[in-house]
This record gives structure tokens, sequence and C-alpha cells, in this order.
């Protein structure tokens, strides 16, 4: 079984097993601490150098991931699709040759093909972290809406958690509904036919046809952003119809326990995927995931870097 200082690289959470998963988020914890310090950072990973590569466009991923880079002291180079030579022709290993030529430790890559993580994996010497591949995985993302989770309700196991929105397009939803069945919570999934891909319930979910079924009774609610740079232009009539049918309201929100987590990954289309009100309102933890992405990619780049120096990193929370 391998455990979370064993890994070589984080790509998916695809048959993870719970206790390595428990030791990473255990270890966010102890990275969130340094993010409430007066001095936001420990010498963990000095010496050691992360690249982000972003050959799709991110904001929130990206930023993070070079926040939490930093608090532990790591030297960062920080690329993305426009401002590199990919735009040139050149091959994503030709790219991440060159870059590895530079000596990183680690590369954290997004990249719009599924696998392109994977690929690059076998290729470069680095440690290499997914930070979202096409429709396949964001393994990262859903560690932290985890972590979210068990630090506002205390556990996972036996938690009903309702994912709405877009699944057939969503990384989020595919590496939530893996990592959530490993921790023992109950998943039911919910949106448009059109976006509901085949074969869901081999996955251990149970599929919604009405969000309103989906939510009922559900701890937490999880609403995804409808992805329309990956789909095709008929998939539902309209912003209106599709937030008529499958849109987060006060209402519908009542329909989940009381005081029940309000989650999306972000950005978020307001008045069509949820509105305002419950974006914003007391049940959201929209900002605690930001929040707390930060620490548990921290935790992720300590994992990789100290499993590389051959477990001889300063501890974490040794002051800088």
């Amino acid at each position: 079984m391998t455990r979370a200082f064993e890994l070589r690289h984080l790509l998916g959470l695809e048959g993870m097993a719970p206790g390595t998963i428990t030791e990473l988020l255990d270890l966010a914890t102890r990275m969130k601490e340094i993010g409430e310090r007066p001095l936001k950072k420990v010498p963990s990973l000095r010496g050691k150098t992360v690249c982000t590569l972003f050959v799709e466009a991110s904001t929130r991923t990206r930023t993070s991931f070079e926040v939490a880079a930093k608090r532990l002291s790591a030297d960062t180079m920080s690329l993305t699709a426009t401002a590199s030579s990919l735009t040139k022709g050149e091959t994503l290993l030709d790219t991440a040759k060159n870059l590895e030529a530079m000596g990183p430790d680690i590369i954290i890559l997004r990249h719009s093909a599924a696998g392109a993580p994977h690929f690059l994996s076998r290729h470069v010497r680095a440690a290499v972290v997914n930070a979202g591949d096409g429709r396949h995985e964001h393994p990262t993302q859903a560690l932290l809406d985890l972590f979210t989770i068990r630090e506002r309700l205390g556990r996972l196991a036996g938690l009903d958690v309702a994912i709405v929105g877009d699944i057939a397009n969503s990384r989020v939803a595919r590496s939530n509904i893996f990592a959530l069945g490993a921790m023992g919570a109950r998943v039911r999934v919910s949106g448009p036919g059109t976006m509901l891909p085949p074969g869901l319930e081999q996955l251990g979910v149970t599929v919604h046809r009405q969000i309103e079924t989906a939510i009922e009774g559900a701890d937490v609610v999880m609403m995804l952003r409808i992805q329309k740079e990956r789909m095709g232009s008929d998939l539902f009539p309209s912003d209106r119809e599709y937030f008529r049918r499958f849109g987060l309201t006060r209402e519908r929100l009542r329909l989940a326990r009381p005081n029940a987590l309000v989650m999306h990954p972000g950005p978020i289309n307001r008045g069509v995927e949820i509105t305002a009100d419950v974006a914003d309102g007391p049940e959201s933890v929209i900002l605690d995931q930001v929040k707390n992405g930060v620490a548990v990619r921290m935790a992720v780049l300590y994992v990789l870097a100290q499993r590389s120096a051959g477990d001889s990193l300063p501890a974490v929370g040794d002051a800088s």
C-alpha cells in the first residue's frame, strides 16, 4: 500500500488508499497553521525548484500552487502556453525536457489533453503534479474539497455528498468521486442527461435526473461550473433553462440537511449554476476551499520533495 511519503508523483486519486489520503489531509492541517502565522513562511523546500507549466488557462490553481511553493521557500518558475514555445509548435515533451535541463524538482502541469501528466511523468526525472488534465482528473482540487468538508463536519465517512452539474466534462467531479468513495462518503450526481456520461453507476455513485432528489438530505452540495469550452452547443437549450432545472437556489437548498455545506470549484457562473445569495450565504464554504487549497498544495509539494530528498528536508513548522 502506497503511503503519502512514498508518492513519486500525484497524477490522480483513482485507486488511492484511504490511509494515503488521510496522511495528506493531516499534513495539510499542519500546513494551514503556517498560513495563519504573522510570518507565513518556512524553509522546508529551500533549495528546491518548483515549475508550474499551465498549457490551459487558470487563475486559482496556478496562483495557489505558486503561493504554496513560496511559503515553503522553494524557488519557482512559471510558464503558460502563451508565454512558452508551445505556441511556436514545440511539443510538450520538448518543452518539459528543456525545463528539466534547468533542474526543477517538481513540475506542475495543467493540460487540455487527458493523460498529459502521466505521459510527462514517464519522460522526466522531476516529480509531476497533475493540476488538471482534460476531462480526466484534478486531484488537488478534490483533496482541498475533502479537507474543507472534514474541517467543517469533522468526518468524511458516512456523509451524503451531492455533485450537481456538468459531470461529463468535470475532472473535479471524477477526482471527488474517487476520493470521497475511498473515504466512505456516499456520492450522488445530478445534471442534464446530456451531461451525465454512461457508466457512472460503476464508479459507485447514484444518479439522479432531478436536482431536488439529489440534494434531499445531503450533507454537502457541490455545484460544478458549466464548461462551455469543452462542450458542444446543444447540451442544453440556454443558461436560463439550465438554471431553471439545475440551478441551486435558497428554496432548493432547504431540501438538504440543516447546515449543509455549499461548495463550488470556481469560477462561478452566478445566476446559472447558483444564486448569489446562496454562493455568498452562511452555508457557503467556497472561499474556504480557496484558502485551504494553499495548505493542501503545500502538503503535496512537501511530500513529493521529501521523497526526492531522501527524507532530509527540514521538518514542517520549523521557523525560517
